[in-house]
């Protein structure tokens, strides 16, 4: 499979979706949320434990989406629960089954979840996850041993444009960059004017695509609850009042604003869609992108991926 890789090497409008894996093993029901979306996404991103909570393998689940769904699948790697032996092992495993996207994370501190006495292994950073992945496309082990024959990972990592210190977040970015990179998805972003402070920063910078987070707010509660509980994400107060003001009506129509409006800027490359597991959310948000016939346009200039032949 390489329609992910093919579209953004090519500049094409990118749609991704994020899902949480099941709390046991059976992901039938799973799957069939998936085959509901799966003709109108290019790859549906699979978390690794979102928030710390114990959740099937994000690698099992990919494989699975691309065998039974018909569509690529981003498989989320974090630093959190294994040391670079593990995250290795993980790696090549996901190969051997073809999942071939990755999304690089630190991962969240396992205090949030449901074993918060578990210790957290961070052996290393995101940036070294990314360059870790890079070295297996290379044909070699972190270690420096030679593999019989190298991966070809696409590898994506994360960025937040909502970060009080924008300065510092792009540093991280080009660090990740350089570590191997390929992509980036970001934290969903609400407010245009983020957005524009964000890529006046990037501007002649950052040359990987950048899919952007797209987040349909389901009512008031849940905006106020993001901003007190969920780091990495943060609502305006304006949105935040909105929402109370319109009830749920209001988070589609934010989200509509915000894409009519950033897709205007040739450097979005595509849209990341927070549906917090709801399909229905994810067709609506589908359906407003092709409203707006952004996949019918060129979004950038075609760019060269390094990836293993």
């Amino acid at each position: 499979m390489a329609r992910l890789l093919n579209r953004l090497t090519q500049g094409q409008f990118v749609v991704t979706v994020e899902i949480d894996p099941p709390r046991g093993p059976d992901a039938a029901k799973t799957l069939e949320k998936v085959r509901g979306f799966a003709d109108r996404v290019d790859a549906v991103n699979v978390a690794d434990c979102p928030m710390a909570n114990v959740r099937m393998s994000p690698i099992t689940l990919a494989h699975l989406i691309q065998r039974d769904a018909g569509v690529e699948a981003i498989f989320h790697l974090t630093c959190r629960d294994r040391n670079t032996i593990g995250l290795q092992a993980e790696l090549l495993g996901a190969a051997g089954l073809g999942v071939r996207n990755i999304l690089a994370l630190r991962g969240d501190e396992p205090t949030r979840g449901d074993h918060p006495s578990a210790t957290g292994v961070f052996e290393i950073g995101s940036s070294r996850l990314i360059k870790l992945a890079s070295t297996l496309n290379a044909g070699s082990t972190i270690g420096g041993s030679g593999l019989d024959c190298g991966t070809d990972f696409t590898i994506g990592c994360v960025a937040n444009p909502n970060a009080r210190d924008l300065e510092a977040e792009v540093d991280r970015l080009e660090a990740k960059i350089a570590a191997g990179a390929h992509f980036a998805q970001t934290q969903p972003v609400f407010d245009l004017r983020i957005l524009e402070h964000w890529l006046m920063k990037v501007a002649g910078r950052v040359r990987i695509p950048i899919l952007y987070g797209v987040m349909p707010l389901r009512n008031y509660e849940f905006a106020v609850h993001l901003n007190n509980d969920v780091p990495g994400i943060t609502v305006p107060e304006w949105a935040v009042e909105r929402m109370r003001v319109r009830g749920p009506q209001a988070g589609m129509e934010m989200v509509r604003e915000f894409i009519s409006s950033a897709s205007a800027a040739s450097e979005i490359s595509g849209i990341h869609i927070f549906p917090m597991n709801n399909a229905a959310r994810i067709l609506k948000v589908v359906d407003i992108i092709d409203e707006l016939g952004l996949r019918c346009q060129r979004k950038a200039k075609p760019i060269r991926i390094e990836t293993r032949d």
